[in-house]
């Protein structure tokens, strides 16, 4: 682990509640929340602010589950649109709700110079300690008033920057004197009960870090915009425990630094060609040059055109659903690659294809030739869990090793009651992590149920030697096509039609199995090369 993935892990930890331990004589953030609610109505029947146009009010149901209103709209249960469990002090907000104020600065005319009243704070002053002079420039009184109409930064505020090439980076106002904001930094400021180092920790969570890096648009200045940050979810703790989280944090980003240093060292001594070797093997693997064809194999085109027959069989008998448009890919007599779509006539793909095969080799979607689908969770998943014999194995990511392949056992089990508000898997499965760091495939080697953080792919029948299937999703290639897949205003994720939809190239079986061994056996040749 790195030490950005240590302090990654650690604030991720914190925003989830596994950092520090809940105590049950806290406040809990129900109340917390309803007393933000009203200091929030208090300060619009002041005027100080305004009343929302459809505020959002966020509350964990009798049943467990988490139901959002907006405006005067009927609640509707959210729970698929967050990210992680959280402890049942906690609550769920949107930043905009319980935020008191969130805005920016602006562009000003003249502008700012070297010499002048008050200073003009923009992204270049904006780190992780806080506000830094260097450099700074200064804006006159005039226009500094005009500029603090809009925007009025206070000591404690946070402060985030909102464009450019350091959006996302957050800290907390450390200066104790008034300043002008540039539009580059959004302002936001918070009530008592939340505390600003808490705030700022949660937004640089590697989850929020990624979705506020994950929103921006623009093809000049790339940026995020006050209405993107506004209806970010927050994990909301008890104040109490904001700050034994807080206090952890700083008790333990010490040791992170003094990891990174070391770290920074041993990278100095080590290369990265072993990780780019590996990568270069599975690319020549996936593109037909890492063993030589075998003129004797049974083509990739029977292959497919027996896993096609049964397929069709398959459906007939009503064991799987006809799709509506099916592709198919083929080999033209003119040598060229052409896809049909449902009925439609083929259209030649030459040019969407990444690389050229072996005559031998054939291009697939891997929807043709695999069942995909996503798992379920049933829910609240606490009142499923059992420790009972009857237990079926709930498969998470916790289930797996580092760098590992398979997936042998699981810690945790769910109540056979369970099954069907789930997806059973087998052993011979593969599971593809399907958000966050999606697109990571395991081989089950037991059989269970799956959350909707998996997607199970399950062949036909024996299309893809099972180690030649793992080796190819592995691949830069593969990883590459779910990157342009992926989606979520929230949390990236792949769905089984767009991995059904993604393309691979189809080798006979017995060349699978010939590139399967090379792989493996080079693998443990690199494994082995000493590291300075």
């Amino acid at each position: 682990m790195t030490a950005q993935q240590l302090k990654n892990s650690i604030l991720l930890m914190a925003v989830q509640g596994k950092l520090v331990p809940q105590d049950p004589t806290d406040e809990p953030a129900s109340v917390l929340l309803a007393r933000i609610r009203e200091e929030k109505e208090q300060l619009i029947r002041e005027k100080k602010i305004k009343r929302e146009k459809n505020p959002s009010e966020i509350f964990r149901g009798d049943d467990g589950h988490f139901y959002e209103r907006v405006g005067k709209n009927e609640p509707v249960c959210i729970d698929e649109e967050l990210p992680f469990e959280i402890p049942e002090t906690w609550e769920w907000a949107r930043l905009g709700t319980v935020a008191q104020k969130i805005t920016d600065g602006t562009h000003h005319s003249p502008a700012n110079d070297e010499n002048g009243d008050f200073l003009y704070i923009t992204a270049k002053n904006i780190k992780d300690t806080g506000v830094i002079l260097n450099p700074i420039t200064y804006v006159s009184k005039e226009i500094h008033e005009k500029i603090y109409e809009r925007c009025n930064p206070e000591f404690g505020d946070v402060l985030l920057i909102k464009d450019g090439a350091t959006t996302g980076v957050v800290t907390v106002n450390n200066l104790d004197q008034p300043f002008s904001l540039l539009s580059s930094v959004a302002l936001i400021k918070l009530p008592q009960d939340i505390l600003s180092w808490y705030l700022v920790y949660a937004l640089r969570s590697d989850l929020f870090y990624k979705i506020i890096r994950e929103n921006m648009k623009g093809t000049g200045i790339i940026l995020i915009t006050l209405k993107q940050i506004e209806p970010l979810f927050i994990p909301l703790p008890p104040l109490a425990e904001q700050q034994r989280i807080v206090a952890k944090i700083e008790d333990l980003l010490p040791f992170v630094e003094r990891y990174e240093q070391t770290e920074n060292k041993l990278e100095k001594l080590n290369t990265t060609f072993p990780d780019q070797l590996k990568k270069s093997i599975l690319q020549e693997a996936i593109q037909g040059k890492l063993v030589p064809q075998d003129p004797t194999d049974e083509p990739a085109s029977a292959l497919l055109e027996r896993i096609r027959a049964e397929k069709d069989q398959l459906t007939r008998d009503g064991k799987i659903k006809r799709e509506k448009n099916p592709s198919q890919i083929f080999r033209g007599e003119d040598g060229h690659f052409y896809e049909r779509i449902g009925k439609n006539e083929p259209v030649c793909i030459d040019e969407e294809l990444p690389f050229e095969i072996p005559e031998s080799w054939e291009w697939c979607k891997l929807g043709e030739v695999c069942t995909i689908a996503r798992g379920g969770s049933p829910r609240p998943i606490k009142d499923y869990l059992t420790t009972a014999e009857d237990g079926v194995n709930w498969i998470k990511i916790g289930d797996t090793d580092k760098n590992g392949k398979y997936i042998y056992s699981t810690a945790e089990k769910i109540k056979p009651s369970g099954v069907s508000k789930s997806r059973l898997v087998h052993s011979g499965d593969f599971l593809l992590t399907n958000s966050m760091s999606f697109g990571r495939p395991y081989i089950l080697k037991t059989d269970g149920c799956i959350h909707d953080g998996w997607l199970v792919i399950s062949q036909l029948n024996k299309t893809f030697d099972q180690d030649y299937l793992y080796w190819m999703l592995s691949s830069g290639y593969a990883y590459t096509q779910f990157c342009g897949k992926v989606s979520g205003a929230v949390v990236k994720n792949l769905n089984s039609a767009k991995v059904a939809n993604s393309l691979f190239p189809l080798p006979p079986l017995a060349e699978q199995q010939r590139i399967v061994d090379k792989i493996e056996q080079l693998d443990t040749y690199i494994n082995q090369l000493p590291h300075i």
